[in-house]
């Protein structure tokens, strides 16, 4: 019996892995490293309209993942009531 396989893009490239696959688990199969990444915290997992995904979601067939890195927000130097 064939193994059932969903398909997806990660990075606007198409991969295709095991049914029960999670978002990151697609991302691994095509980008180790990226995958890594977004393990460490240094990179993220977005959809195809730039939203945060959750990487252990389980995958569906045509999703449309990105990896983007990570930004720290600046901290405001301006303290209420200094002008």
């Amino acid at each position: 019996m064939a193994q059932v396989e969903v398909r997806a893009f990660v990075n606007e490239r198409g991969v295709s892995v095991p049914a029960g696959s999670t978002a990151l688990d697609a991302v691994r199969a095509l980008l180790p490293a990226s995958a890594d990444q977004i393990d460490g915290g240094t990179a993220r997992l977005t959809d195809s309209r730039g939203l945060p995904v959750d990487a252990h979601e389980p995958l569906v067939n045509g999703a449309i993942y990105r990896v983007v890195p990570v930004r720290e927000r600046l901290a405001d130097t301006a303290v209420d009531g200094d002008a």
